[in-house]
């Protein structure tokens, strides 16, 4: 014998209420920045996989020790390909944006895209591979990001990519 499950149960009105009415998002606009050059091959490798709506980009290191050249929110990404991208445009429609790192070298950038994300309402995440040679980039992640996760397992953004089906 099978056994209806509590959500096939649910068939008076007051419990029908909790059941979704509307279709679960498809796929969510995510774009990835690798903060520095260690974080950029591993962002490289996942790029290469099958992705719905995820575009990666890499961090300048041209930048100032006083901020970033152009202003926190004109200022220039990479596609991974070669093109320039400024961040607000690579902002627009945007669901989430996942920042990688695997050193301190793109802490002014985890901060100004964190600010720039925030601003905008744009969910946040941080991955740092080898936390002890990043704790400035762990520090800059967390005011902004809703999920900051150092771990050693370069997997963990398959695994968030998909977890947000990107």
């Amino acid at each position: 014998m099978v056994l209806p499950t509590s959500s096939a149960r649910a068939h008076t009105a007051a419990e029908s209420k909790f059941r979704l009415s509307y279709p679960l998002v498809s796929s969510r606009a995510v774009r990835v920045v690798a903060l520095d050059a260690g974080a950029e091959s591993t962002v490289r490798r996942v790029a290469e996989l099958s992705w719905h709506a995820a575009s990666f980009y890499a961090a300048e290191p041209s930048w100032n020790a006083d901020g970033l050249e152009g202003g926190p929110f004109n200022f220039t990404l990479r596609e991974l390909v070669g093109t320039p991208a400024l961040l607000n445009d690579v902002l627009l429609g945007v669901d989430a944006v996942i920042m990688v790192a695997t050193s301190d070298a793109g802490t002014k950038a985890a901060a100004a895209i964190g600010s720039a994300c925030a601003i905008r309402g744009i969910m946040t995440a941080g991955i740092i591979f080898g936390g002890a040679a990043s704790r400035m980039t762990v520090s800059a992640l967390r005011p902004y990001a809703g999920v900051l996760v150092v771990s050693n397992d370069e997997y963990d953004l398959e695994a968030i990519l998909s977890a947000l089906r990107a």
